[in-house]
């Protein structure tokens, strides 16, 4: 059982990027807007975060900027193909290689070259009172820092924004049918835009948390193709914040038995071992794309004037 709460322990932090950047996925697709930019962003906000952290002190500081600089990413990926209606994926892929780039020249001018890298300090538990001290249930679930408790709320008031309020029905209309909200009075460009920075800010923040968990510090590597697995996570989870929780659980889980298996030395080699969460995922999205449901118009820029739209 001790072995169990432990592995629990472990999923759920590794959840935390996988869902902060699956939901900001999902809330920008929604919309309409299908942001292929999130490996970019993340290592980005991881070095956004990290570099604002180290330089006042702050981690809540760092994830703050990271978003924001993330979301400036957003807004332009949504006035490009909003008003601009460049094509989705290619302006997306552009500013994934543009986040990398800048992502690279920040850290390097502002650190260089060292023999050991700046670190700072990881961010803190928060035990929930009473609930953390439930035997093995408070390991697992109430004694953990506050971002893996936001990435959970955060998934139950995006689910709740979707489908239980009149506001998120306008929503979804923009990325199923846009002609048809535009004509019951929703403007499709703004939700669209607003979209796509909301959604890129969670992916910075998605990135951010890798820094301030994991190792103190940032490196290049440190994403580890996380950005890519969302993309697929969004669709396994069939554009669903509800579902995007048990995907990034199934994820995250491949992910801490590869680890372990790695420091356990097993005998199998460690290229083999980081493979896993990846081979995983292509045997889940074999199934997975059968039943899973993509909003309508995801990928497709809207135009009022077009008699093709809607």
């Amino acid at each position: 059982m001790n072995e169990i709460a432990e592995f629990v322990a472990l999923v759920l932090p590794a959840m935390v990027p996988f869902v902060l950047a699956a939901q900001g996925t999902v809330l920008s697709g929604r919309a309409g807007v299908f942001n292929v930019s999130q490996e970019g962003l993340m290592v980005l906000g991881a070095a956004v975060g990290f570099l604002v952290s180290y330089s006042v002190g702050s981690n809540a500081v760092g994830v703050f900027v990271a978003a924001a600089v993330a979301g400036l990413f957003g807004l332009i990926l949504g006035v490009m193909t909003t008003n601009w209606r460049l094509d989705q994926f290619i302006v997306g892929l552009a500013l994934y290689f543009a986040a990398l780039g800048l992502a690279s020249l920040l850290y390097r001018v502002a650190v260089g070259t060292t023999l050991e890298p700046p670190l700072i300090p990881t961010l803190e538990s928060y035990p929930i009172p009473l609930l953390s001290k439930i035997p093995y249930l408070g390991e697992m679930f109430f004694d953990h820092d506050l971002l893996v408790y936001t990435a959970f709320v955060l998934s139950g008031l995006l689910f709740w924004f979707m489908y239980r309020t009149n506001a998120g029905l306008r929503f979804r209309a923009c990325g199923e049918n846009p002609r048809s909200a535009d004509s019951l009075g929703v403007n499709v460009a703004r939700t669209r835009i607003v979209a796509s920075v909301l959604g890129a800010s969670l992916v910075g923040v998605a990135g951010a948390y890798l820094p301030m968990v994991y190792t103190g510090t940032f490196t290049e590597g440190m994403v580890a193709g996380r950005g890519w697995l969302v993309i697929a996570l969004a669709f396994l989870g069939g554009w669903r914040p509800q579902y995007i929780l048990a995907g990034a659980a199934f994820f995250a889980g491949m992910e801490v038995l590869a680890l372990r298996a790695q420091v356990a030395g097993i005998g199998i080699p460690h290229q083999f071992v980081l493979m896993l969460p990846y081979i995983a995922t292509l045997v889940v999205m074999m199934f997975a794309f059968r039943w899973a449901r993509q909003p309508r118009f995801l990928g497709q820029n809207y135009d009022r004037e077009s008699r093709l739209a809607g």
